[in-house]
């Protein structure tokens, strides 16, 4: 059995990897451009490739013609939800486009399963838990791009009959996680900042209630998600049971690491209470999640500890500047 792993150098993709391959499963392949994840992450019993899904049409077509793939896991993306107002272009480049050409070639070589995460960016200002039966309403271009994405593999699946699962991720954070990108991983920026002797910044008055997810409890249903009779064509929430405010969570980081200070800033154009409800993915895949926020934050930060100082991402210039945040401002 062969499977390929999109966006394999960021944390939901090398972590995925590592899993099947231990677990041998199946022989795993790679594709990731290493603009946000990192060689360093990627097993090296991964048939690697650094390519571009939005640019290199004419390899992925002989790739896949050659490889045939049984599954497909698409998890490459640029997920800075916050910032995708201001990069709208580039967001649909790396989201909505290189899904749909994902898309065409999964049907073309006739793959048994897509699966795709998504967000509970989708679900906007929706009432609390966001429940998968809800109506769509993201209130930014991030979700805008993942809710096309999904409307795109139903049409898929419907007219091509591509079988398909959809996952609805929420702030998953542990060890691969990238820590050098300021404007996405909220769990990532602060370990980044009280690695580098810096405040943990918080935007707004730190009240918002978001539900944070360890990896690795996620991976055994990303893999039923392609195999499991009772995952076709159907969409998940997946993540962490228990939400918890900025405030609280970073008062949790900060007594691990036995230092920290914050420091408040302006308001982010945001949902201001999100968690879900996993009552769907409990009765149709048997959903477990084990791993507390503080077990998790302990095992992450023990892994930042060990990194290297890599070069921290920045955007030198925006498609869009009206309006930006003066955090962000160049």
């Amino acid at each position: 059995m062969k499977v390929l792993i999109t966006g394999v150098g960021g944390l939901l993709g090398s972590k995925l990897a590592d899993w099947i391959i231990a677990n041998n499963l199946a022989e795993v392949y790679g594709i990731d451009d290493l603009s946000g994840g990192y060689i360093e992450n990627i097993n090296k019993n991964v048939n690697f490739y650094q390519k571009n899904l939005v640019y290199e049409d004419e390899f992925f077509k002989s790739f896949f013609k050659e490889n045939k793939f049984d599954y497909v896991f698409h998890f490459a993306a640029y997920a800075a939800e916050g910032l995708s107002p201001f990069i709208r272009k580039y967001n649909y480049e790396n989201n909505l486009i290189a899904t749909t050409k994902l898309i065409n070639l999964s049907i073309e070589n006739s793959i048994k399963r897509f699966v795709f995460t998504s967000t509970m960016a989708v679900y906007g200002n929706a009432e609390i838990p966001f429940k998968e039966s809800y109506i769509p309403a993201p209130i930014d271009p991030y979700g805008v791009a993942k809710y096309a994405c999904e409307m795109d593999i139903k049409c898929a699946g419907e007219q091509h009959g591509m079988d398909w699962c959809i996952f609805r991720p929420h702030n998953v954070y542990g060890p691969n996680q990238n820590l050098w990108d300021k404007y996405r991983n909220v769990l990532g920026i602060w370990m980044y900042q009280l690695l580098n002797d810096q405040p943990i910044t918080i935007y707004g008055d730190g009240n918002q209630t978001r539900s944070f997810s360890y990896i690795d409890d996620c991976l055994p249903y990303f893999w039923k998600g392609a195999v499991d009779k009772n995952a076709s064509k159907e969409i998940f929430n997946i993540g962490g049971n228990d939400f918890i405010c900025l405030n609280d969570a970073s008062d949790i980081l900060i007594d691990i690491v036995g230092k920290g200070t914050k420091k408040y800033l302006e308001e982010r154009h945001e949902v201001k209470h999100a968690w879900v409800s996993h009552d769907k993915i409990k009765k149709l895949l048997n959903y477990k999640s084990t791993t507390n926020l503080k077990e998790g934050l302990q095992q992450m930060w023990d892994w930042a500890k060990q990194q290297p100082k890599r070069e921290r991402k920045l955007w030198s210039s925006y498609e869009l500047n009206k309006g930006m945040y003066s955090f962000w401002k160049n």
